[in-house]
């Protein structure tokens, strides 16, 4: 029971961001040179991800509920934050102030929204799989649901797969790559459902337009797409370089990182090797496994590594595949064999 409360107390830091964003629009409109502190936190999280101590603590052995709580705290912390951002710019009208806002809201969005969605979307409650739906909607980006459980989690680490890095690949070319593939692989998969969430969309789309006017809509989609690029840069190294050829996903076909501040900050996602082993477990419960490759840094630094210096991101996560003999030294390495 203590174990279990220690556990929980830990990951409740995942809520720290989102309530600092949370009371950052709630209190605004503010004067532009008010909202450059928040570059500061986002460069010190970085500083602090990058050399964070290991966090390999089992897996979680007592009662779910608690954590799944969590995770619908998370949720609804998201939701309010987008609400109070509308009416912060209802009250306030343009200014340019709010493309850094934008810039603030997007990113808590893609950690906040999209970490806590793509837990959500694979429980099995359909409760929990809708509270992650609105989640990935209000970021435009519901065909991610179809695209990632039925499409990414069966074709994970080969050519078929539109949200597997290739080896070398940069990060804006995946980028540019992945984002209309994964659309068009959500299109074919299910095109009933892909078009339900854009229906959603646009009438979110028609709301906050009817309450903030145009500088809603472009505030709203601007965040989006902050949100959409860092989940396209967690998606780009989560896989990057890897490749299989058959049979289900190995505990080698995904990257981790044992950072303390990713693990409890972002619900165990840090896990993905034993998430796509195992995909129905909830966060508390996933491993810290040794078959997989590691990350240099956490996800927060790993984001700005493969964003800002993807070159020295790329010649790092050559090394650990050469190390590890994955991707295309395998290959190389049963040859030598």
């Amino acid at each position: 029971m203590r174990d279990s409360a220690l556990r929980l107390g830990r990951h409740l830091l995942s809520l720290l961001f989102p309530v600092l964003t949370l009371v950052f629009v709630a209190t605004g409109p503010h004067r532009a040179v008010e909202s450059l502190p928040g570059i500061l936190i986002v460069a010190g999280v970085i500083f602090i991800d990058r050399r964070a101590r290991p966090a390999r603590a089992p897996a979680h052995e007592g009662p779910s509920w608690p954590f799944t709580a969590l995770a619908v705290a998370l949720a609804l912390v998201q939701l309010l934050t987008l609400a109070l951002l509308v009416r912060m710019i209802a009250r306030g009208g343009w200014s340019w102030d709010l493309v850094l806002v934008g810039w603030f809201v997007g990113n808590n969005s893609g950690w906040g929204s999209l970490v806590v969605a793509h837990e959500l979307i694979h429980r099995r409650s359909r409760a929990l799989r809708l509270l992650g739906r609105a989640l990935l909607c209000t970021v435009l980006y519901d065909h991610f649901f179809v695209e990632h459980l039925r499409g990414h989690h069966v074709r994970v680490a080969t050519p078929d797969d539109p949200a597997t890095a290739r080896f070398d690949e940069s990060y804006n070319a995946f980028f540019v790559r992945t984002v209309p593939a994964q659309l068009r692989s959500a299109w074919r998969l299910d095109r009933g459902q892909v078009l339900c969430g854009v229906a959603v969309e646009l009438a979110l789309a028609v709301v906050v337009g009817a309450v903030a006017g145009w500088p809603g809509v472009v505030v709203f989609v601007w965040q989006a797409y902050n949100a959409v690029s860092v989940l396209e840069a967690v998606n780009y190294f989560e896989h990057w370089g890897l490749s299989r050829r058959a049979g289900r996903p190995g505990l080698a076909d995904s990257w981790d990182t044992d950072s303390w501040l990713t693990h409890y900050t972002l619900i165990g996602l840090s896990r993905h090797a034993d998430h796509h082993a195992h995909a129905a477990r909830p966060f508390e419960r996933l491993r810290a496994v040794d078959e997989s490759p590691k990350l240099p840094g956490g996800y927060y630094a790993m984001v700005g590594l493969a964003q800002l210096r993807n070159r020295r991101f790329r010649a790092l996560m050559t090394a650990e595949l050469r190390r590890k003999k994955l991707g295309p030294f395998a290959e190389r390495a049963v040859a030598e064999s």
